[in-house]
């Protein structure tokens, strides 16, 4: 038996089902830091009318101010790496708590467009930093045969923030006189407590972070083998412990800090498995997805729907974002991740590719596109399968390979630098959004499309399969062969 950390009794070891349940129950906790971020992306979806004619924002204001936690959450990811191999995962999710909290009151209580932005940016840096610190968690934290549906829980939980928040906005707009500019019930612009109401997942998030063990393997990097021994028996089943925790420590090679030199290789200046985290990364949020979850209700608007009509549209799509994500994570572990990332990206390039011909050969009514009788209905149901294909893919397949193909020695600041490409991709879509919409939404959707395309050969040429590895052997993945032409 492994001896160190704190002394006593051995802990007692949690039965297989008992280790399971404990193992799913860690990792839903972990994971509320996804329901922030998904909160966060989508609570701004219907207030943006309402932040334009309050503020008398041009279109390219509109888009930085919607993009512009996102600079924050790309600073939070890239320092949260090392941080928490400094401090520990669990305190860095605590940290993110309070962060949120307080930016989410500062931006209910914005009095312009630039106040907003510096309290956006300030939340973004919780949001970057939950966002790495959950799928190095969760991947840490699970056996290996659950590890690809429990990562999924981090997709789970974004995209349930993102159905939470549109579901507020809808109510809050409802309650008010005048929708989201208007005045609500209880006093203030509806707006305000759009943004507001995001103070009660933080705090929940923050709470529940202070009942979580910190992480194995970090406690292992800290010598403090007792009570990472302690945490493997709870999510283990009985003999398993010991095994795993020789493991931990012999793929843990190095006393030393992480610095950002690790992650250098002989090609373009980073190992290649970091560089696929990264393109996997910029990827998922190249092909547009958020595009829907921060501009959907002005979109629909903007192509002839009511305010009420668009919001509830907004919330169907996040409705079948839900249900394609419990596809995605009942598929995970038995499908693989590769051919899921395959089969999104067709169906994503499909379903933009319609979309794209939806808006460009719509005729436009005094600057915006009108979709006919015919081509409205096929553009709302082609986003809505857009939404299935990508949720129950691309977006909880990406965070589950984040969190598992690193090195354990590598894991947290090769996530961060991936993160960070992820957050800084985010942004340059969500800014670029408004300005090209404004030339074309065929032309926006076109370019989605073809980022689509592109996400398909790069998977199927350089993103290796990890499904059932365990943590302790990702040292040894490769990019798949491609097959040798018969002579």
């Amino acid at each position: 038996m492994v001896q160190g950390g704190s002394g006593g009794a051995p802990p007692r070891e949690a039965e297989p089902s008992h280790a399971a349940a404990t193992a799913v129950l860690l990792a839903g906790s972990a994971a509320l830091g996804g329901f922030l971020f998904g909160y966060d992306s989508s609570v701004i979806n219907g207030t943006v009318d309402a932040l334009r004619d309050q503020f008398h924002l041009s279109k390219l204001v509109v888009g930085f101010v919607v993009s512009s936690a996102l600079l924050g959450c790309a600073i939070g990811a890239w320092f949260a790496g090392p941080l928490s191999d400094r401090v520990g995962r669990v305190k860095v999710m605590l940290a993110a708590s309070i962060v949120f909290v307080v930016s989410s009151l500062g931006s209910a209580l914005a009095f312009n467009a630039w106040d907003l932005t510096f309290w956006r940016v300030v939340g973004g840096l919780a949001i970057g930093a939950a966002s790495v610190i959950a799928p190095a968690y969760i991947a840490e934290i699970a056996p290996a045969a659950l590890r690809g549906r429990l990562g999924s829980l981090q997709q789970m939980a974004i995209v349930l923030g993102i159905f939470a928040a549109l579901v507020v906005d809808y109510v809050i707009a409802r309650m008010s006189d005048g929708g989201a500019g208007g005045e609500f019930p209880l006093g203030g612009s509806a707006w305000r407590w759009m943004f507001a109401s995001a103070i009660i997942p933080a705090v929940m998030y923050g709470v529940i972070a202070t009942t979580i063990p910190e992480s194995p393997r970090y406690l292992v990097k800290k010598r403090e083998l007792g009570r990472a021994r302690q945490v493997l028996a709870k999510v283990m089943g009985r003999g398993e412990a010991d095994v795993k925790l020789r493991e931990i420590v012999a793929s843990i090679a190095a006393d030393r800090p992480v610095h950002l030199r690790d992650l250098r290789g002989p090609r373009f200046g980073l190992l290649p498995i970091v560089w696929a985290g990264i393109l996997l990364s910029v990827f998922q949020q190249f092909v547009g997805i958020n595009v829907i979850f921060y501009y959907s209700s002005s979109l629909w608007q903007a192509v002839g729907y009511s305010e009420n009509d668009a919001m509830l549209t907004s919330v169907i799509n996040s409705v079948v974002n839900v249900v394609a994500t419990l596809v995605a994570i009942a598929l995970v572990d038995r499908v693989g991740r590769r051919p899921l990332l395959l089969a999104g990206a067709a169906g994503m390039a499909l379903t933009l590719g319609t979309m794209t011909a939806c808006f460009a050969t719509a005729p436009v009514v005094d600057g915006e596109p009108r979709l006919g009788d015919v081509a409205g209905p096929v553009a709302l149901v082609a986003a809505n399968l857009y939404v299935f294909a990508f949720a129950a893919t691309w977006g909880p397949v990406v965070w589950v390979m984040l969190g598992e193909m690193f090195t354990n020695f590598i894991r947290a600041s090769a996530l961060a630098v991936a993160a960070a490409a992820q957050w800084i991709a985010n942004w340059i879509i969500t800014t670029t959004f408004p300005g090209i919409s404004g030339v074309s939404l065929g032309l926006a959707y076109g370019i989605y499309t073809a980022f689509s395309a592109l996400a398909l050969v790069f998977v199927f040429r350089a993103v290796p399969e990890t499904k059932g590895r365990e943590l302790e052997d990702m040292d040894t993945l490769e990019a798949p062969r491609r097959p040798r032409a018969v002579p």
